[in-house]
């Protein structure tokens, strides 16, 4: 179950938390795989630690010279790309009143452009290694619970992640409007312990006046029906899930792994 035996994946913000599991999973299921993020010291050792079947390739996402690059490396040092992770992001955590153009200009270019650019500059490459395989390629893109149900903490993330979840069931439709065997899924997670999740608690209790990260935490926790928080190993699970032949059947869905959050 969940095996890439053979496959090739491409993962932005690979260098830590939820992009780094995922790498590391991808590896034990049998792939190898190229870690884009623009943290390069990170990147670096995260490929290091995995060893030789992974590799590191500096990724602005906003740009499309080093998503070209990314795939090149891919093609050329592991044969091909059969998977596309678009997982980089930011986080604000601040109120949209307080948001200036530059800081919605930064965090539109990562979590909107980029998954835009990812898919664009990547299709030619998964498009090739669809052909071969029985089940096709994918594209597994890293959107949120806050792009299914609104964020009172930051509606501009919540904005763009929206943005994420539609854009991942039009191009779903899309590519195989074109015959091109890709599938397109989005996974939503909740409140995982990353940096990016400690930011979330920092924002509530700024937000709140409390200025209690340690409250913050406790108030996401108690909105948890299974009891605890995600970790990254909760998101790379779904994603390899995503990614691997046993998802066959599914394109334009999106996996909610929250711990129950969007259930209430």
């Amino acid at each position: 179950m969940n095996r890439l035996d053979g496959k090739v994946a491409l993962i932005s913000g690979g260098s830590r938390g939820i992009g780094a599991a995922t790498a590391k999973l991808m590896v034990e299921a049998g792939a190898r795989v190229v870690i884009g993020d623009v943290l390069e010291s990170q990147g670096r050792e995260t490929a290091k630690e995995i060893g030789s079947e992974a590799a590191f390739v500096r990724l602005d996402v906003t740009a499309e010279q080093d998503w070209d690059a990314a795939v090149a490396l891919a093609e050329q040092k592991f044969g091909g790309l059969d998977i596309l992770v678009n997982n980089a992001g930011l986080f604000l955590g601040r109120d949209f009143m307080d948001v200036t153009i530059d800081e919605w200009n930064r965090m539109a270019g990562v979590n909107m452009t980029g998954v835009w650019l990812g898919t664009k500059q990547s299709v030619a490459a998964l498009r090739k290694a669809g052909e071969k395989s029985p089940c096709g390629s994918a594209i597994v893109n890293t959107a949120s619970i806050a792009g299914l149900v609104g964020s009172e903490l930051d509606p501009l993330y919540s904005m763009t992640k929206g943005g994420v979840t539609l854009f991942t069931k039009s191009t779903a439709l899309n590519l195989a409007r074109k015959g091109y065997r890709i599938r397109v899924n989005s996974i939503h997670p909740g409140v995982i312990q990353t940096d990016m999740g400690a930011q979330t608690f920092a924002a509530r209790a700024e937000q709140t006046g409390s200025n209690d990260v340690d409250k913050a935490q406790e108030v996401a926790l108690a909105t948890h029906p299974i009891g605890r928080l995600g970790v990254p190993q909760d998101i790379a699970n779904g994603i390899v899930f995503l990614a691997s032949d046993d998802s066959s059947f599914m394109t334009g869905s999106g996996m909610v792994v929250d711990g129950g959050v969007t259930a209430r």
